[in-house]
């Protein structure tokens, strides 16, 4: 199961130079607006300590990790919801994502135009934020008018949905996402086909540099260089080794706030010092976990799964057949894992957990699946 994150912002902030960071894919980065018109995608695996602490144990012939879909998306300018700078269409490629990664820039550059003419980093949130809130109202203007029809018949559950859709369109007028509006598990689900933009999680990346001084966010965010992190991404295991970067990056060091905890057991130092933070930053965000399997020791693999999920349904995530006819599975925190040095082991120490249809798979969970 992949996961789609849109990076977003106003034109000129770094969204194209971060896609190139994280994914490594070349793609055209200019000093001016809209040269990103269709969207890039890129697939980038999740950065995970775990998973390498358990492949030293299983010395597995193959490790899988788990991996997010990253999509470029066109810089969008005030007036989006109408439009304007092609707005109607990033706006659409935004519907289609999981969550929203926004990019505001702090950095000062005379070569690299600003759409607005001034550096306001609050002030282009805003921005975004209003034009993602009016497309949202025109959305449900439309969604109210169909419904309405569907009412007059009698129907109870467009009748239902209707009270929740004016209790939404009510919100988004006073200028309040649909995100903050206070709604119940079942009113959640029920508007969860109309994809709401305002309804997505959102990390903020304040795109910066050595310049930057004490710019301050309402939000919680990273701080991050991205032109530097698109230059390290460039550079091979050794060369980064050599420049001393590996060393620094436990995330406890990054500046800036640390965008809703950036975890997964601190990440692995595989790439740039805040291109791995913003990844798992992404992956947090979703309220995602991870488990993993060992595949009887040929594969080290890790599985991505949304949080208070069942054994069964990650046993789906492996293969049907382990959901359709499960029976049982064994399962082994990581950390007791690495801790007895081997999967028999914990069987014999009877660390191992016997887990049934009504198991919650725990974040960092090793499971093998009984069918």
């Amino acid at each position: 199961m992949s996961f789609s994150v849109g990076i977003v912002g106003l034109p000129n902030v770094g969204k194209s130079t971060l896609f190139k960071a994280l994914t490594k894919k070349p793609v055209d980065i200019a000093p001016y607006p809209f040269t990103t018109i269709n969207p890039n995608i890129g697939i980038v695996a999740v950065p995970d300590k775990r998973l390498e602490e358990i492949a030293k144990i299983i010395k597995p012939e193959k490790i899988t990790p788990t991996i997010i879909e990253f999509v470029d998306i066109a810089g969008l300018v005030k007036g989006a919801h109408k439009g304007e700078g092609l707005g109607n269409q990033f706006l659409a490629n935004i519907r289609n994502c999981d969550a929203i990664l926004e990019i505001v820039r702090s950095f000062k550059d005379d070569k690299v135009e600003h759409v607005t003419g001034e550096i306001n980093p609050e002030r282009d949130i805003e921005i975004i934020k209003t034009e993602l809130l009016m497309k949202d109202l025109e959305t449900i203007e439309n969604i109210i008018s169909n419904t309405e029809r569907n009412s007059k018949s009698g129907d109870k559950e467009s009748i239902k949905k209707l009270t929740i859709l004016k209790k939404i369109k009510e919100s988004l007028s006073q200028g309040k996402s649909v995100k903050e509006i206070d709604l119940n598990e079942e009113e959640s689900n029920i508007i969860k086909e109309f994809q709401f933009l305002t309804q997505k999680p959102i990390v903020y990346i304040l795109n910066a540099d050595e310049k930057t001084n004490n710019t301050k966010l309402k939000v919680q965010h990273l701080e991050i260089n991205l032109k530097w992190e698109e230059e390290i991404s460039e550079l091979s295991d050794e060369e980064k080794i050599e420049l001393g970067i590996k060393s620094q990056l436990d995330p406890h060091t990054k500046r800036g706030q640390d965008a809703e905890s950036v975890k997964i057991n601190e990440v692995s130092p595989c790439s740039g010092m805040g291109v791995d933070q913003i990844i798992v930053a992404c992956y947090n965000i979703l309220d995602l976990i991870t488990f993993y399997t060992v595949a009887g020791g040929k594969e080290t693999r890790a599985w991505t799964l949304k949080k208070g999920a069942k054994c069964p349904e990650a046993g789906g995530k492996v293969h049907s057949d382990f959901e359709e006819k499960f029976i049982r599975a064994e399962v082994v925190p990581w950390q007791k894992l690495i801790e007895s040095g081997s999967w028999s082991k914990n069987r014999e120490s009877g660390q191992m957990k016997i887990a049934g249809r009504d198991y919650t798979v725990n974040d960092g969970d090793v499971i093998e699946f009984k069918i």
